[in-house]
């Protein structure tokens, strides 16, 4: 749920319900970090000017791939860019997400104590993208695929007979009559395809997260595949960027 906002004394501390927020700007959604008696939460919410208007002081921290919208609350000096992400490697035209995402699991990793050498992020969102991130040297490549939205509408907008169908629960026939589960099956057949093939070459473990990284998971649960289910992996590497940043930590 979406927790509104009061008045604020001073230009980081926010009164009422939300003690400190985040935001992550995303191309079609907005992704909320919200500190509430002592618990991180997340929200996602569409795009909207009038969430940003109801805070009455400057966000804590926050970061965009998507337009950014001009608004006093929104002020650069606490932007995280890549520069913040202690990650090597990183190409200087990675998308925030991606490098916030990738190093929400490198942190994983090391509180896991684990010996994994890297893992495959997976963040199924407007795109699908596939980032391959080893533990010792960093940022090591990716993928970029058309997200299930993308899909969808791409059949949709550029064939004469088809309309654009809902997201929702796949017929279990993997060759369905109906048209709409014809489109929804083979679109998501396309993402696992490429999922299942990426961690086969890379024989790492595949963690998902984004939007659609429910669904999807819970498609790949039978298939014997290494993998883990993060929704809200940008968003805790975020958190924890914004902890650095504010405790003065060298990168």
């Amino acid at each position: 749920m979406w927790y509104p906002y009061a008045r604020c004394n001073g230009r980081r501390h926010i009164k009422v319900d939300i003690e400190r927020l985040c935001l992550l700007i995303g191309n079609t959604r907005w992704h909320w970090a919200q500190y509430k008696s002592a618990t991180w939460s997340f929200v996602h919410t569409p795009p909207d000017l009038t969430k940003i208007e109801e805070i009455n002081c400057e966000i804590f921290h926050w970061a965009a791939v998507g337009k950014v919208p001009t608004h006093r609350a929104l002020d650069n000096k606490n932007r995280i860019l890549l520069r913040d992400i202690p990650i090597g490697n990183l190409p200087s035209f990675l998308g925030i997400d991606r490098a916030l995402a990738a190093w929400g699991a490198l942190r994983k990793v090391q509180a896991q104590s684990s010996n994994l050498d890297g893992v495959i992020i997976a963040d199924a969102g407007t795109v699908l993208s596939l980032t391959k991130i080893d533990i010792h040297e960093g940022f090591s490549g990716g993928q970029l695929i058309p997200g299930l939205r993308i899909q969808l509408t791409s059949m949709a907008q550029n064939t004469e007979s088809l309309e654009e169908p809902a997201i929702k629960e796949l017929d279990k026939n993997i060759f369905p009559f109906n048209t709409a589960e014809a489109m929804r099956r083979g679109s998501v057949q396309s993402l696992l395809g490429a999922l299942i093939e990426a961690q086969n070459e890379a024989n790492l473990p595949l963690w998902l997260c984004g939007g659609d990284s429910s669904f999807l998971f819970n498609e790949l649960r039978d298939r014997q595949i290494p993998m883990a289910l993060y929704p809200n992996l940008v968003l805790e590497g975020m958190l924890d960027i914004q902890e650095r940043i504010t405790s003065g930590l060298d990168h």
